[in-house]
């Protein structure tokens, strides 16, 4: 059974992230289940810090958009989320390829979400784990 209040497609999720941040950094919606949504990024230059390695930003901005549109599509309609906390464990590094985020809810109420968010790369190696905590607003 679903968790989402809100349906939404694939490119329908994508076309939010035209013209910002998500976008310049090349994330992708790879996948939406019943109580999961999924996103790639690349590791490249634009999500590199100085060593040549995953930026723990980028890492962190993966985080907070796949668990803000998941709180979207949870809460009711008209009912907008935004973040209010945000954590990070950077568990290993990453010179090129992909991570990929996969954000599950750990507690959806009527004024707070709360979501974890597991980063991977290609072989599925845990690269970080994030906590995202998002307050629902009244229309």
């Amino acid at each position: 059974m679903s968790i989402w209040k809100t349906n939404m497609t694939v490119d329908q999720l994508q076309s939010f992230m035209k013209n910002t941040l998500v976008e310049h950094l090349g994330i992708e919606i790879s996948e939406i289940g019943d109580d999961f949504i999924r996103a790639t990024m690349p590791v490249d230059p634009r999500t590199h810090q100085p060593m040549g390695i995953l930026h723990g930003g980028a890492s962190v901005v993966l985080a907070e958009s796949l668990g803000s549109m998941a709180a979207q599509m949870a809460a009711e309609p008209g009912y907008p989320c935004v973040g209010l906390e945000v954590n990070a464990n950077h568990l290993s590094s990453i010179k090129t390829g992909s991570v990929t985020g996969t954000a599950r809810p750990i507690h959806i109420g009527r004024s707070t979400q709360v979501w974890d968010i597991r980063i991977e790369d290609e072989n599925a190696k845990p690269v970080c784990i994030s906590r995202l905590t998002v307050s629902v607003l009244k229309p």
